[in-house]
């Protein structure tokens, strides 16, 4: 917040670093929000526009990032509707490894309770993860992705996203819920990834 008040009094120094430290996070939220590693860095870098145009307009109340997500969440809204009128089709990234993070964690939070049938290797586990997350609905994976990824709480996501924490919680539920049936034959049944990605 400190830095977001250096950058409103139009501190230039304090702006390259505000962009040093939350570049790579929104680079690889977007990456998962449109599945397009260019259309990602473009994106994060209208997010940086936006935050310098809106800089004297900054008020501090909740967290910056909060604030910052805000309009990642936005700018990712707008593309893809973008994206849909377009009609493209855009497909997960096999090679970039953009999920990063704890894909276990993810594996473990989706298929709650769940243990694998067959010794899990790590890439694989990473690379199914990827596509259940992007198998989700948009406002489920942006809600998964800043919970888990950005580590923002229900109320935090509730601001972002203009629900209520409630909704977000019952948003949250129904993509564990999600994750769970795409992952769980996998875990399970020892399913291949290309099996998984031909089912989705």
């Amino acid at each position: 917040m400190r830095l977001m008040l250096r950058v409103r009094d139009d501190d230039a120094c304090a702006f390259e670093e505000l962009m040093r430290r939350y570049q790579d996070r929104l680079v690889r939220l977007m990456v998962h929000l449109v599945n397009r590693r260019d259309m990602a860095e473009d994106l994060a870098q209208e997010i940086f526009l936006r935050v310098y145009r809106s800089r004297h307009r900054y008020v501090p109340g909740s967290k910056f990032s909060t604030w910052l997500y805000t309009i990642a969440h936005n700018v990712a809204s707008n593309a893809s509707r973008g994206l849909a009128r377009r009609r493209e089709v855009n497909l997960v990234n096999r090679e970039s490894g953009e999920m990063t993070g704890n894909p276990i964690e993810v594996a473990a939070l989706a298929a709650s309770g769940l243990m694998p049938a067959r010794q899990l290797d790590k890439a694989e586990l990473c690379e199914v993860v990827k596509l259940a997350v992007a198998a989700l609905n948009e406002r489920q994976r942006m809600a998964v992705l800043l919970n888990k990824f950005e580590h923002l709480s229900y109320e935090e996501i509730a601001d972002v996203m203009k629900m209520s924490p409630s909704a977000v919680k019952s948003l949250l539920s129904r993509a564990r819920a999600n994750l769970r049936e795409t992952l769980d034959p996998y875990l399970q049944q020892g399913e291949k990834v290309e099996d998984i990605s031909q089912s989705l």
